[in-house]
């Protein structure tokens, strides 16, 4: 059988593969959506900490909030370790948006 032929499982599996594909992007969509929000509230606190002097990165709430994100990634059954990186890698995100800001950078 070619790849071009058409039967009953692989016409479900190719129908079932649309619809779950579907799903993935819609939950792209809004996790892109949900970082835009967040950053909109990170933006905020760059500014508040630029005029108070404060410096951008704040360590302790960062080690807080890694060992929270690790425990909700458990707790979803995603990998803590994954979960890790990945807010690491927003945190050095929002770590240069601030310095960008307390430098005079809009």
């Amino acid at each position: 059988m070619s790849a071009d032929e058409s039967t009953p499982v692989h016409d479900e599996a190719v129908a079932e593969l649309a619809s779950i594909r579907q799903s993935i992007d819609n939950i792209d969509a809004a996790v892109i959506h949900m970082l835009a929000e967040r950053f909109k509230y990170t933006q905020r606190v760059g500014y508040l900490k630029a005029a108070a002097g404060m410096p951008a990165a704040d360590p302790g709430r960062e080690q807080v909030q890694v060992a929270r994100l690790r425990q909700l990634a458990a707790e979803s059954h995603l990998d803590p370790a994954f979960a890790e990186k990945f807010l690491n890698f927003i945190v050095a995100e929002v770590i240069h948006h601030h310095e960008r800001i307390a430098g005079g950078e809009r």
